[in-house]
């Protein structure tokens, strides 16, 4: 018959220490359901949290919220730890009691700081269950990677892995990211409205094409195939040789063929429509003298390209 009040001490301490654990929980419920799905932590609730016989599971976050402490990362990740665990509220009450949401300070908890060794912030660890139906083998907190950012989506894939069910989190609905969207439309629409005469006026696409034609026969494309530099390390513009060229020395080609385009087309089409002989005399001397002064300038160019060529016209 000894063992009958060896069998009843035992018992008596079973039902105390799961009255012990259902009484914490209780607790942790409240502060979890007063903070909106996340427990504010000191020093002596961290303690309680992490009970070594707890049959639940935990996901603290140690952070620095103080203006004085100059956390830039722990405002930034802030709202998003905050928006996980309010997700965590809609979970049914039979898993959503099994694993809670935390959040100690340093200023709140420095001592736990210090007895964990953390020195920056911030850290999220996650505490297994160390009994129960859900205990670990190991009950050794596992620690956040932040390699991932600090965006809520990925901190809620990863913790659904540590509690009782998937945390029902959906990303919330963009609304600066639409509203852009929608205003950049609206602009557009607006903008279309105003200049679709200059996009429907042939000479705007005779202009475009003609300095698509012209940056292209300058040898755009070659440039980018090869790769070639804007301009040469010692500062010249222009490639000796004809298997060479500059990106600069496009540009430049582009505008001097663009001028003298532009001067003959003037002497054959615009001049002969002139109203008076004085005004035909004049634009005849000024786009004849720019043909010959371009021209010029375009087999000096030559001249550099093909060393040793021996003509020039005025330079």
């Amino acid at each position: 018959m000894l063992w009958l009040p060896l069998f009843a001490f035992l018992s008596l301490s079973l039902v105390a220490r799961a009255a012990s654990q259902d009484e914490a929980r209780q607790k942790l419920v409240a502060l979890a359901a007063a903070g909106n799905g996340v427990i504010k932590l000191d020093s002596d609730s961290f303690d309680l949290l992490t009970a070594p016989n707890r049959d639940w599971s935990a996901a603290i976050h140690f952070t620095a919220l103080d203006p004085r402490r100059r956390c830039a990362p722990c405002k930034e990740f802030n709202p998003s730890w905050v928006e996980v665990a309010r997700a965590w509220t809609k979970a049914p009450a039979v898993h959503r009691n099994n694993h809670f949401f935390a959040t100690i300070d340093f200023d709140d908890g420095g001592l736990v700081f210090q007895k964990l060794g953390l020195s920056s912030a911030p850290v999220v660890h996650v505490y297994p269950a160390a009994e129960g139906p859900r205990a670990k083998s190991r009950t050794d907190p596992s620690k956040y990677d932040f390699s991932h950012g600090f965006d809520a989506e990925p901190l809620a894939e990863h913790l659904s892995i540590h509690t009782p069910v998937r945390i029902p989190y959906s990303k919330p609905f963009d609304w600066g990211r639409w509203t852009t969207i929608a205003a950049g439309v609206l602009a557009f629409a607006v903008t279309l409205r105003f200049i679709s005469p200059i996009l429907m006026s042939r000479w705007t696409w005779a202009i475009v094409t003609i300095a698509v034609s012209l940056v292209m026969t300058s040898g755009y494309m070659f440039t980018r195939i090869r790769g070639s530099p804007f301009m040469g390390h010692d500062g010249n513009w222009i490639a000796g040789g004809f298997q060479n060229q500059y990106g600069q020395e496009v540009q430049v080609i582009a505008v001097v063929y663009g001028v003298l385009g532009l001067a003959f087309v003037m002497l054959t089409m615009v001049i002969p429509y002139q109203t008076t002989a004085q005004r035909q005399r004049f634009q005849i001397y000024l786009w004849s003298a720019i043909v010959m002064s371009v021209y010029s300038i375009l087999i000096v160019l030559f001249k550099v390209k093909n060393r040793g060529y021996p003509f020039r016209l005025l330079l």
